[in-house]
């Protein structure tokens, strides 16, 4: 990929109606979409907030399985010509994100890129505790 300033930004709405078909008047312009960018005969990039949003559309919207969104997401977001901020931890993402039901997407998020980058986390959400691997750091207030 060569420049991705210059690349436009695929909204969360034409990622859902490309993963959903739901709409006949935008599904299959959102499917033509994401069939180019699959081959290449289009560049374009997400940010986390779409990626982010889609997710939480799905689940509180439409009530799709976490497991479910997983497997329609992540080969998407592995499309070579679909720019992806931060792409090679969202495996590691989805796979918290299914396996803690208790966490929100973008505190799997959050807790995944701390892992990976050996930064711990600052919080006081204690069932980031339960993550193998990551370091909770509770603030303190000061001795007085």
């Amino acid at each position: 990929m060569s420049n991705t300033s210059a690349f436009p930004f695929v909204d969360t709405n034409v990622l859902l109606r490309h993963l959903l078909n739901d709409l006949p008047d935008q599904s299959p312009s959102a499917q033509t979409l994401f069939a180019e960018l699959e081959t290449g005969a289009r560049d374009a990039q997400v940010t986390g907030t779409i990626v982010f949003e889609c997710v939480f559309v799905l689940q509180t919207h439409y009530g799709v399985p976490r497991e479910a969104i997983r497997k329609r997401l992540l080969p998407i977001l592995a499309f070579e010509h679909l720019m992806v901020p931060d792409r090679e931890v969202y495996p590691a993402v989805f796979d918290l994100y299914v396996a803690r039901k208790g966490l929100s997407f973008a505190d799997c998020y959050h807790a995944v890129l701390a892992r990976h980058l050996g930064t711990g986390i600052i919080s006081f959400d204690r069932g980031f505790d339960r993550i193998p691997g990551l370091t909770r750091i509770e603030p303190q207030a000061p001795n007085r």
